[in-house]
């Protein structure tokens, strides 16, 4: 295995670690923030796989990482 294919592994192995947290630690049901916090997960994991296997540039990991943490931003300041 070279180092490329090694560094997919272990995000990939870490990305489940993070998945398998969340289910663990949520509570029962699925609101607006349970449900956004596992697509910002998913997001995340998908986009640090595709840099990491240069499918995608880092410009593009940028703005996918600043549409993350806006969503975030938005679900913290939320008016219920």
């Amino acid at each position: 295995m070279n180092s490329t294919n090694l560094l997919l592994v272990a995000i990939a192995v870490l990305g489940a670690i993070v998945l398998c947290g969340f289910f663990k630690t949520k509570s029962n049901g699925w609101g607006k923030y349970t449900a956004s916090t596992l697509i910002m997960l998913v997001a995340l994991i998908l986009s640090v796989l595709l840099l990491a296997n240069n499918q995608i540039d880092t410009q593009v990991f940028a703005n996918a990482l600043m549409a993350i943490i806006g969503f975030a931003g938005g679900l913290a300041v939320a008016k219920d």
